[in-house]
Parts: structure tokens; C-alpha cells; sequence
């Protein structure tokens, strides 16, 4: 009897479970960092966003006084791009990046690894001096290469002819273009190696060192053990700072105008200093933004390229 009423008895499937109740959004979060996320969009895009607009109109100093500046569509850009003058200050600024960029990423890569290498307090003692070079303005380390290098009171000049070059003395640096232009070269490498060589050295020592330790055994040497293992480890973070090197030495403008203005001549004269000159000196403050611009889209271009080289090298790996 009891069998037959518990087969009679239905299977009721189990209740489902209750709809899980929705979270509700909480807007505080966005609300604390929404001033500080204006305030930076309004600092990075305004000045973007008006420097575009000028360098589409006719802007000069009657405009600036009037305020009546009309808009002249592409013109200003047709006049820089067919001025023969802004091409060759395009691959002078090519090169200056190009051999700055070679020589900061070399040298800060040595440092990074003699600084692995150092003991605990040499190491201190290292960093402490290239903390002390980063932290020089730049103004101040302009003028030093500026005494430096002077005719007749330079310590440079003074070395030279205590060492026999006698044809160095009162040898005027800033009057000869490829000296002034390595002088600059030298000051932007030197101002430039601390900060590339403290980010590499962090990101070195944070490789197993066990992975060092099996390459040892199996008897490579310093270089294979640098080209296989911290080289394609640290791939990003080179890329990274190889990045924002380009970016710090195409844009460098005081050392250059504070040194040269960008001469003797057009010795070093850069897309930077190039703006400013025709922006200031002809007071053609259109075609200074539309040069301005267009070093801007040459960067973005530069490293988008640079980007999807690094990305396609590591989806291979």
C-alpha cells in the first residue's frame, strides 16, 4: 500500500532559483574623478583643438588685435608643405631624433645593466647621480654646456689644448653648425639616459633570476643572455620607452633655442624651433599651427607604425 501511494505521488520539479537581483550602479566613483578628468581634457584638447582651428584660418597679428580671422581652408598647409625650406627642416629633425633615440637607448641599456652588476651601495651611489642629472632643469643644464663650451673661458677648450690640440684654442664652438649640433646632441642624451636607464634597470630586476642561472649552464654568454632572455622579456618595455624618447626629443625646443636658435644658419633649426620662428618672426601665427600640426601627425604616424611592428613581432613570439 505504501509503495503504491508513493509511485501515485508526482515528481515536481525543484522551484528555480530567484532571478539574482541587479546591482545598482553606483555613481559616486565617477562623479569624485569627473573634475580632474575635465580639467585634464581641458588642458590636452583645448589647446589641440584651437591650434587645429588657427592653423585653418588666416591668423596674424592684425587678426589676433581684430579678432576677425576668416577661414582659409587648407590653404596654410598647401604653403608649408610646398615650401622647400620646411622639407629640409623635416629631415634635419628626422635625423637629430633618429641619432638622439639611437644613442639614449644604447647607453641607457648599459647603465641599466652595469647598475644589475654594481653592489648595494655603488649602486646607491649611481642612481643618487643620475637622480641628480634628471632632476637638473633645464635651463640650468643649457647654461653649464654653454660654459663648457665657451671660446675662450670653456673648461672644454682649456682640455683640449692641455691635452696638445692647440688649434682649440678659443675655438668657437656655437660658430660652426655640426659642432653646435653635436653639442645639443650631447646635452639631450645626457638629460635623457637617467630616466630611460632607472625605468630599464626597475623593469630588468624584476626577470627570474633562475632563467640568467639555466643560460649560464648551458653556456651562453653576457650577450646571448641579454639577446634571449632580457631583451625579449623586457620587448614592451623598450618599445615603451623608445616611444616616449622620440616623443621628449622631437619636441625638445629650449635647449635648441637657448644654445643656437637654431642656427648658425639653419645648423639646427627643428620643426619645434621652425614653428616658433615663423610663428614669432613673421608673425604668422596660421602657418606656425599648421607646422605645429603637421609635427604632430608625423609623431602620431612614427609611432602608430613603430606600434604595430611591436605588436606583430610579439604575436609571432
Amino acid at each position: 500500500m505504501a509503495t503504491t501511494l508513493t509511485r501515485a505521488v508526482p515528481h515536481r520539479p525543484p522551484a528555480p532559483p530567484p532571478p539574482p537581483r541587479r546591482r545598482r550602479t553606483s555613481w559616486w566613483p565617477y562623479l569624485l574623478i569627473a573634475p580632474t578628468v575635465l580639467a585634464t581634457t581641458f588642458l590636452l584638447l583645448y589647446p589641440v583643438a584651437r591650434n587645429l582651428v588657427i592653423s585653418l584660418q588666416e591668423f596674424g597679428l592684425p587678426q589676433l588685435v581684430r579678432g576677425d580671422a576668416r577661414f582659409v581652408g587648407l590653404a596654410n598647409y598647401t604653403r608649408v608643405l610646398t615650401d622647400p625650406e620646411f622639407r629640409s627642416v623635416v629631415r634635419r629633425t628626422l635625423l637629430f631624433t633618429a641619432i638622439n633615440v639611437v644613442l639614449i637607448m644604447v647607453l641607457s641599456t648599459l647603465v641599466a645593466l652595469l647598475l644589475v652588476r654594481l653592489g648595494r651601495w655603488t649602486r646607491l651611489l649611481v642612481m643618487s647621480g643620475l637622480v641628480l642629472v634628471w632632476a637638473t632643469p633645464v635651463i640650468a643644464a643649457t647654461t653649464v654646456f654653454q660654459w663648457l663650451f665657451q671660446s675662450r673661458l670653456g673648461v672644454v677648450n682649456w682640455a683640449l689644448v692641455a691635452l696638445g690640440f692647440e688649434s682649440y684654442r678659443d675655438y668657437t664652438w656655437f660658430a660652426d653648425g655640426p659642432a653646435t649640433f653635436a653639442i645639443l646632441v650631447t646635452l639631450i642624451v645626457w638629460q635623457s639616459v637617467p630616466f630611460a636607464a632607472l625605468s630599464l634597470y626597475a623593469a630588468m630586476v624584476t626577470i627570474p633570476a633562475e632563467l640568467y642561472e639555466a643560460a649560464r649552464i648551458d653556456g651562453a654568454g653576457a650577450w646571448r643572455a641579454f639577446t634571449s632572455i632580457t631583451l625579449p622579456v623586457l620587448r614592451a618595455m623598450f618599445g615603451l620607452i623608445t616611444c616616449l624618447e622620440v616623443i621628449w626629443v622631437a619636441k625638445a625646443f629650449v635647449q635648441i633655442w637657448v644654445i643656437s636658435q637654431g642656427g648658425p644658419g639653419r645648423a639646427t633649426t627643428t620643426l619645434p624651433v621652425y614653428a616658433f620662428q615663423v610663428a614669432q618672426s613673421l608673425q604668422r601665427y596660421d602657418l606656425g599651427a599648421a607646422v605645429s600640426t603637421l609635427m604632430v601627425l608625423l609623431l602620431v604616424l612614427a609611432l602608430l607604425a613603430y606600434f604595430r611592428r611591436l605588436y606583430r613581432q610579439e604575436d609571432l613570439t
